[in-house]
């Protein structure tokens, strides 16, 4: 008998409008826990940075020299230009290629009923958490090869598509990498990271790929 077993029967008893509550309340509950944990590491990375060499968000030898506006603005579009095109591939290929509508249904379940605050939350804080680490402490420490392969080992899960988001995380984390180093401001990356998960998480929880067959293998 699985342990959680007598609490799942004494929910299935509930009357509907309870389990739906339920269901919400625990929900906003992960996304408070998740929200939490990424709010404490970034707060623990920036405590490193700033014990080690100084504010994360800034790169301390950038590729490329410029004025502090000309690096924020090209951090900034290069990163919603990133955005912009990670958005556009997920929808072309979850529709069809069955590797991505795997992987869409692997994840799926992490979001399907959370709300559009909760979603906010949590696609801003990983964000955050998640730049703070591997772009802004990791990268100028180790490189943007390194520091995108870790970036993607971190996004494994279980089931058949892991590695395929783990390869996934790896292509975007060498992106957002080469911002960073490139104009030494982690603004790109941040709009980047926050723009693709907020709007993902949101295709992920409204969208079914199991209603239409994907096109290709």
């Amino acid at each position: 008998m699985r342990p959680d077993f007598p609490a799942r029967r004494a929910r299935e008893k509930m009357p509907l409008a309870m389990r739906e509550r339920w269901k919400r309340d625990g929900k906003a509950e992960a996304a408070t826990q998740i929200a939490v944990a990424y709010g404490l590491l970034a707060t623990i990375v920036t405590a490193i940075a700033l014990a080690l060499r100084g504010v994360p968000w800034v790169h301390p030898d950038p590729w490329l020299v410029a004025p502090l506006a000309v690096s924020l603005s090209l951090s900034a579009t290069l990163g919603l230009a990133v955005a912009a095109f990670l958005i556009v591939m997920t929808r072309l290929t979850v529709p069809r290629f069955v590797w991505a509508r795997r992987l869409h249904e692997e994840l799926r379940p992490v979001a399907r009923d959370f709300s559009a605050g909760q979603i906010l939350l949590i696609a801003g804080l990983s964000s955050l958490g998640e730049e703070l680490l591997f772009r802004g402490l990791l990268t100028p420490w180790i490189g943007v090869v390194p520091a995108a392969i870790l970036f993607g080992l971190a996004h494994q899960m279980k089931g058949p598509s892991r590695w395929v988001w783990a390869a996934w995380a790896t292509v975007v984390g060498l992106s957002l990498g080469a911002i960073f180093a490139l104009t030494g401001s982690l603004v790109g990356p941040l709009l980047a990271h926050a723009v693709v998960n907020a709007v993902n998480l949101v295709y992920l929880r409204d969208h079914d790929p199991g209603a239409a067959p994907p096109r290709a293998a």
